[in-house]
């Protein structure tokens, strides 16, 4: 595909104008990362956001990737001396795989089939003259001719099979047939599935799809997932219950357009074409595409929630108490202080079946004096609620302001046995490791949860049954734009955080580190330049995301690109201010009074680079994440008999799902809001309500004590 052809195939799919998509094209051709485009170059894309250029770099991918096959697909066509002036322009003209893979399939090479081995019996010409739609004669006596005993040809019965085989499989490799079959099944087509193995579903799982039908069109991508995975565990037989008859009554009519009297034996070729040949492919077509759409719902899904949960709000400031809960092996402890350094570790043994709780009470109170610990994080793994419990009456005893929250330690276990665990704390076992990582995810979750591999921070939805690859590249993108949102102070960031900044590969940011080490903090980011490996290219493309908190230039601790400095700096002149003002009350005043439209003429920049500089001269050092609500502290623990039907509870966003959302309100497991009680009116997706850290007002609306299951709903019962 030409360029000129794929900007505008991309630009009509994205609904972004033409040169935008050109200019995108460009920049990434050039090597620049989507972070950096969608902040440091918005005039040239007409500020596209790091969502549409992404669309655009897939588009871009995928087209380029389909072109190359269609390259392939005409030389091998060619090399058979059966490509036509029509087949090539129809093959460069296909916008999707399928549709080249389709044109491609009569000409590809084929196993041993019936119709193959019918035309090495000679009766390719019977099948022609049928073909031929005779108005007149005996077709089987025409099929007589061809009797040939050596050739395994005994009767005519026998030839006009063997000419019927040979049509099944031309009708079969009919690319509009195919086309129009696959889109006949997939509108009125039906998805059926029912129970296959009773005894290997013992907790009656699948118990909903044991005897199930939906249209299709209309299966949910939650749905659709749990069907093939009832599937791959040998539970469910899944079946598709196409629109036969209309299918047939098509097929017939497009192979036998007028009357004729081979009528009965190309009817018959019709029906065996598609039931034989068609649909069973058709139907793993359809169902591999309603997989792949479910799929990219489940990798959103998870994209959403991980990027909620990444930018949660983190607890500056605090000394942070770390408990890794657990029966058997001890509740592992662990005190960080303000900036993240461990402090100490131990182990206490406060629930079943050692239950020394004076022991362990006196351990936490002792640590709590000494510390001067100002809140405990407590992960939510196996003995949560127990130690919940042991805290909350140890905090009743404390005599001073403390509080208590539950951290969702997914992944704290892959990062405790990681490589990199065993590097920052060599002496220490996995679970010491474990506790030190839930603390510090109150602290700052962004920079501990990026030490984690995405698929395991817990926030998806059928995550192990989707594509890996994609759930990984979507997943990495994730991480990647809130980490460069965010900005990353380049004196204290880790190795982790820094291969996630624009453009730092992982050796860039263990040299990073490594120089840090060597030659002490960093004091301007012109000194990023004699960081090994780090060329000019990776400093433009990752600068303007790296921080200097007390550096010798004060845009230096500014999202503002040092390309910008000189206009910067004439801003300031122009309006009377050095950069050690930056952030100053007068400051403020001078900048929030410009006419914007007016200084990006004088400064001869564009308008959104401009109001990102006034943003950032505004709030120097601003981290985006402290404008959002707190975490949810609590200082005792709810039972589940303490509820009732009506009451009103404060509670946190955990997961959200295609039918709702998980919602912490201080029991063992989290309570479900049902997608038609998120609020009043119709609900496409519970992501447009709410989204991950949420701190929402929920009322409990069904108790379910023996499932220990909770129903919960963010409308008031008055609006419910």
């Amino acid at each position: 595909m030409d360029l000129t052809l794929m900007i505008q195939t991309i630009a009509q799919e994205t609904d972004v104008k033409r040169h935008q998509v050109e200019r995108t094209i460009a920049l990434l051709d050039e090597g620049n990362t989507v972070p950096f485009i969608a902040r440091y170059r918005k005039e040239m894309t007409g500020q596209l956001d790091e969502t549409q250029i992404r669309a655009i770099e897939e588009r871009v991918r995928y087209l380029r990737n389909l072109s190359v096959r269609k390259e392939e697909v005409i030389r091998l066509i060619d090399e058979q001396g059966k490509l036509t002036d029509e087949l090539k322009a129809s093959i460069e003209k296909a916008t999707k795989l399928q549709e080249v893979e389709d044109l491609y399939r009569p000409f590809r090479q084929k196993r041993r089939t019936r119709a193959t081995m019918a035309k090495e019996k000679g009766l390719e010409p019977l099948a022609s003259y049928l073909l031929s739609f005779p108005k007149a004669g005996d077709p089987l006596t025409e099929a007589a001719a061809y009797i040939d005993v050596e050739k395994g040809v005994e009767t005519a019965e026998q030839a006009m099979q063997g000419a019927m085989d040979i049509i099944a499989e031309q009708v079969s490799d009919d690319p509009q047939i195919r086309q129009w079959t696959r889109e006949s099944t997939y509108q009125k087509g039906v998805l059926v599935t029912e129970q296959k193995a009773e005894e290997a579903d013992e907790k009656n799982i699948y118990q909903m799809y044991y005897a199930y039908s939906e249209p299709l069109k209309k299966a949910a991508p939650h749905r659709v997932l749990a069907i093939n995975r009832g599937e791959n565990e040998g539970i469910l037989k899944v079946s598709v219950e196409a629109p036969v008859q209309e299918i047939l009554q098509y097929l017939k009519k497009r192979l036998v357009p007028e009357e004729t009297v081979a009528r009965p034996w190309l009817d018959a070729a019709a029906e065996d074409a598609y039931k034989r040949l068609i649909q069973p492919s058709v139907e793993r077509e359809v169902r591999g595409e309603l997989t792949e759409l479910a799929e990219e719902r489940a990798i959103h899904i998870f994209a959403e929630n991980l990027r909620n949960l990444l930018l949660q709000p983190p607890l500056k400031g605090k000394i942070v108490l770390g408990v890794d809960p657990a029966f058997r092996t001890g509740c592992k402890l662990a005190v960080i202080d303000e900036t993240g350094k461990l402090l100490e570790v131990d182990v206490i043994y406060p629930t079943p079946p050692v239950n020394k709780v004076a022991e362990a009470a006196a351990k936490v109170k002792e640590w709590i004096k000494r510390y001067e610990v100002q809140i405990i994080a407590i992960g939510n793994g196996t003995a949560s609620r127990e130690t919940e419990q042991f805290i909350a009456d140890v905090i009743k005893d404390v005599k001073r302001d403390l509080s208590y929250i539950i951290v969702n330690e997914a992944g704290a276990s892959v990062y405790s046995a990681s490589t990199l665990a065993k590097e920052e704390f060599p002496d220490l076992d996995v679970a010491e490791r474990s506790a030190i990582s839930i603390a510090r995810r109150l602290q700052d979750p962004l920079a501990e949860l990026v030490k984690i591999d995405p698929k395991s921070v817990g926030v998806g939805q059928y995550q192990h049954d989707v594509s890996q690859t994609r759930l990984a590249e979507s997943l990495q993108f994730v991480v990647e734009s809130a980490v460069n949102h965010v900005g990353v102070d380049v004196n204290t960031a880790s190795p982790s955080l820094l291969q996630y900044v624009s453009g730092i590969s992982r050796q860039v940011a263990v040299n990073i580190v490594k120089k840090r080490e060597e030659a002490g903090k960093f004091t301007s980011r012109k000194q990023l330049k004699e960081v090994p490996r780090l060329g000019a290219k990776t400093y433009e493309q990752c600068v303007g995301f790296l921080r200097i908190v007390d550096g010798e230039d004060p845009l230096d601790k500014t999202p503002i690109h040092p390309e910008s400095y000189p206009a910067t700096h004439k801003l300031l002149g122009l309006i009377g201010l050095s950069t050690q003002e930056i952030g100053s009350d007068v400051c403020r005043e001078k900048l929030q009074a410009l006419d914007i439209a007016v200084v990006a003429q004088q400064l001869d920049i564009g308008e959104p680079t401009l109001r990102d500089i006034v943003d950032s001269l505004l709030r120097p050092g601003r981290d985006p994440r402290d404008e959002l609500p707190k975490p949810l502290l609590r200082s005792d623990v709810l039972q589940l008999t303490d509820l009732s039907k009506g009451m009103k509870l404060q509670g946190t966003v955990r997961n959200v799902v295609d039918f709702g959302a998980f919602i912490d309100i201080g029991l063992k497991n989290d309570g479900l809001a049902h997608i038609s009680r998120l609020r009043k009116g119709f609900v496409k997706h519970p992501l447009d309500v709410v989204t991950v850290g949420d701190i929402v007002d929920v009322w409990v609306v069904d108790i379910d004590e023996k499932r220990q299951r909770v129903g919960l709903s963010l409308l008031p019962p008055q609006e419910a």
